[in-house]
Protein backbone atom coordinates (compact mmCIF):
# COMPACT_ATOMS: atom_id res chain seq x y z
CA UNK A 1 0.00 0.00 0.00
CA UNK A 2 1.41 3.65 -0.49
CA UNK A 3 0.63 6.17 1.54
CA UNK A 4 0.88 9.43 0.90
CA UNK A 5 1.67 12.64 2.52
CA UNK A 6 0.96 16.14 1.53
CA UNK A 7 1.87 19.51 3.69
CA UNK A 8 -0.28 21.69 5.43
CA UNK A 9 -0.34 25.21 5.55
CA UNK A 10 0.28 24.53 9.62
CA UNK A 11 4.20 23.18 10.16
CA UNK A 12 2.55 21.31 13.26
CA UNK A 13 0.59 18.99 11.20
CA UNK A 14 1.03 16.95 8.31
CA UNK A 15 -2.29 15.33 6.26
CA UNK A 16 -1.73 11.39 5.54
CA UNK A 17 -4.10 9.92 2.21
CA UNK A 18 -4.42 6.19 2.43
CA UNK A 19 -6.52 6.22 -0.59
CA UNK A 20 -9.24 4.19 1.74
CA UNK A 21 -12.10 5.31 3.45
CA UNK A 22 -11.03 6.61 7.18
CA UNK A 23 -13.68 6.93 8.75
CA UNK A 24 -17.71 6.56 7.56
CA UNK A 25 -18.77 8.07 11.18
CA UNK A 26 -18.06 11.54 10.53
CA UNK A 27 -14.49 13.78 10.96
CA UNK A 28 -13.16 12.71 14.41
CA UNK A 29 -10.36 14.19 16.23
CA UNK A 30 -8.36 12.51 19.59
CA UNK A 31 -6.09 14.49 21.21
CA UNK A 32 -4.82 11.13 23.71
CA UNK A 33 -5.01 7.67 24.10
CA UNK A 34 -7.74 7.57 26.59
CA UNK A 35 -10.22 9.16 23.93
CA UNK A 36 -10.08 5.97 22.02
CA UNK A 37 -9.82 2.22 21.77
CA UNK A 38 -8.78 1.83 18.90
CA UNK A 39 -5.47 0.06 18.92
CA UNK A 40 -4.03 2.00 15.89
CA UNK A 41 -4.55 5.42 17.07
CA UNK A 42 -3.30 4.42 20.71
CA UNK A 43 -0.20 3.50 18.87
CA UNK A 44 0.16 6.87 16.59
CA UNK A 45 -0.83 8.54 19.47
CA UNK A 46 1.91 6.93 21.65
CA UNK A 47 4.25 8.20 19.35
CA UNK A 48 7.14 10.58 20.95
CA UNK A 49 5.85 14.27 19.88
CA UNK A 50 2.00 14.06 18.46
CA UNK A 51 -0.03 15.50 20.43
CA UNK A 52 -3.05 15.20 18.09
CA UNK A 53 -5.49 12.53 15.20
CA UNK A 54 -7.79 14.11 12.83
CA UNK A 55 -9.75 11.51 11.06
CA UNK A 56 -11.51 12.65 7.96
CA UNK A 57 -13.78 10.40 5.15
CA UNK A 58 -10.28 9.57 3.21
CA UNK A 59 -7.49 11.26 5.09
CA UNK A 60 -5.86 11.34 8.11
CA UNK A 61 -3.90 14.78 10.02
CA UNK A 62 -1.61 14.53 12.26
CA UNK A 63 -0.26 17.21 14.65
CA UNK A 64 2.89 17.26 16.22
CA UNK A 65 4.60 18.99 19.19
CA UNK A 66 6.75 22.31 17.38
CA UNK A 67 10.09 20.48 18.98
CA UNK A 68 9.71 17.54 17.09
CA UNK A 69 11.07 16.63 14.02
CA UNK A 70 8.61 15.24 10.86
CA UNK A 71 11.74 13.01 10.46
CA UNK A 72 11.38 11.41 13.64
CA UNK A 73 7.45 10.93 13.12
CA UNK A 74 6.44 10.41 9.66
CA UNK A 75 7.64 7.16 8.81
CA UNK A 76 6.57 5.68 12.04
CA UNK A 77 3.20 6.64 11.28
CA UNK A 78 3.23 5.15 7.59
CA UNK A 79 4.51 1.87 8.95
CA UNK A 80 1.13 1.45 11.66
CA UNK A 81 -1.22 2.71 8.81
CA UNK A 82 0.34 0.15 6.77
CA UNK A 83 0.41 -2.64 8.88
CA UNK A 84 -3.18 -2.13 10.01
CA UNK A 85 -4.44 -1.97 6.48
CA UNK A 86 -2.25 -5.11 5.14
CA UNK A 87 -3.92 -6.76 8.00
CA UNK A 88 -7.42 -6.96 6.45
CA UNK A 89 -8.81 -3.81 8.30
CA UNK A 90 -10.51 -1.92 5.51
CA UNK A 91 -11.72 1.23 8.18
CA UNK A 92 -10.42 2.82 11.05
CA UNK A 93 -13.74 4.58 12.26
CA UNK A 94 -16.39 2.31 11.66
CA UNK A 95 -19.51 3.52 12.96
CA UNK A 96 -22.41 4.06 10.66
CA UNK A 97 -24.37 6.25 13.04
CA UNK A 98 -27.57 7.57 12.55
CA UNK A 99 -26.61 10.44 14.52
CA UNK A 100 -29.68 13.19 13.78
CA UNK A 101 -28.48 16.95 13.17
CA UNK A 102 -30.21 19.16 15.86
CA UNK A 103 -33.29 20.41 14.01
CA UNK A 104 -33.78 23.44 16.57
CA UNK A 105 -32.09 25.74 14.60
CA UNK A 106 -33.33 29.26 13.08
CA UNK A 107 -33.17 29.98 9.84
CA UNK A 108 -29.76 31.88 10.35
CA UNK A 109 -28.39 28.61 11.44
CA UNK A 110 -29.77 26.80 8.53
CA UNK A 111 -27.66 28.99 6.06
CA UNK A 112 -24.55 29.46 7.99
CA UNK A 113 -24.34 25.33 8.36
CA UNK A 114 -25.29 24.97 4.67
CA UNK A 115 -22.54 27.90 3.68
CA UNK A 116 -19.96 26.04 5.68
CA UNK A 117 -20.84 22.79 4.78
CA UNK A 118 -20.56 23.43 1.20
CA UNK A 119 -18.45 26.53 0.70
CA UNK A 120 -16.15 26.25 3.59
CA UNK A 121 -15.72 22.65 5.18
CA UNK A 122 -14.70 21.34 1.69
CA UNK A 123 -11.21 23.62 1.58
CA UNK A 124 -10.09 23.52 4.95
CA UNK A 125 -10.31 19.48 4.21
CA UNK A 126 -7.85 19.99 1.20
CA UNK A 127 -5.74 21.59 3.96
CA UNK A 128 -6.17 18.50 6.35
CA UNK A 129 -9.06 20.40 9.17
CA UNK A 130 -12.33 20.84 9.87
CA UNK A 131 -14.98 23.46 10.89
CA UNK A 132 -18.06 23.09 12.35
CA UNK A 133 -20.62 25.32 13.76
CA UNK A 134 -21.09 25.76 17.05
CA UNK A 135 -23.45 28.72 17.71
CA UNK A 136 -24.71 31.91 16.51
CA UNK A 137 -25.86 34.74 19.06
CA UNK A 138 -25.81 38.34 18.85
CA UNK A 139 -23.89 38.47 15.68
CA UNK A 140 -21.70 36.64 16.04
CA UNK A 141 -20.46 32.93 14.71
CA UNK A 142 -18.82 30.33 17.18
CA UNK A 143 -16.90 27.55 15.17
CA UNK A 144 -15.10 24.68 15.81
CA UNK A 145 -11.52 23.90 13.87
CA UNK A 146 -10.25 20.86 14.09
CA UNK A 147 -7.61 18.97 12.59
CA UNK A 148 -4.69 20.34 11.13
CA UNK A 149 -6.42 23.90 11.57
CA UNK A 150 -6.30 23.72 15.10
CA UNK A 151 -3.09 25.84 16.32
CA UNK A 152 -2.38 26.80 12.55
CA UNK A 153 -0.65 30.11 12.72
CA UNK A 154 -2.32 30.72 9.64
CA UNK A 155 -6.09 29.62 11.02
CA UNK A 156 -7.05 33.25 12.18
CA UNK A 157 -6.49 34.99 9.14
CA UNK A 158 -8.00 31.91 7.07
CA UNK A 159 -11.08 32.63 9.98
CA UNK A 160 -10.71 36.32 9.58
CA UNK A 161 -10.23 37.12 5.73
CA UNK A 162 -12.06 33.85 4.30
CA UNK A 163 -14.90 32.21 6.56
CA UNK A 164 -16.10 36.07 7.89
CA UNK A 165 -15.85 37.22 5.06
CA UNK A 166 -18.00 34.73 3.06
CA UNK A 167 -20.96 34.58 5.81
CA UNK A 168 -21.00 38.30 5.96
CA UNK A 169 -20.99 38.50 2.20
CA UNK A 170 -24.23 35.64 1.85
CA UNK A 171 -25.87 36.24 5.57
CA UNK A 172 -25.89 39.80 6.66
CA UNK A 173 -27.02 39.18 10.38
CA UNK A 174 -23.01 37.90 10.62
CA UNK A 175 -20.73 40.23 12.09
CA UNK A 176 -18.33 38.30 13.23
CA UNK A 177 -16.67 34.79 13.23
CA UNK A 178 -14.75 33.09 16.15
CA UNK A 179 -13.24 30.13 16.85
CA UNK A 180 -12.72 27.73 20.28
Amino acid sequence: MFIQTQETPNPNSLKFITGKTVSNDGPQEFLNEQQTEIPLLKNILSINGVTGIFLSEDFISINKSQEEKWENIKHIVISHLNEYYENGNDLIINKNSTQEKPGSYGEIEKKIIKILETKIRPAVARDGGDITFKEFKNGKVTVILKGSCSGCPSSTMTLKQGVQNLLCHYIPEVKEVLAV
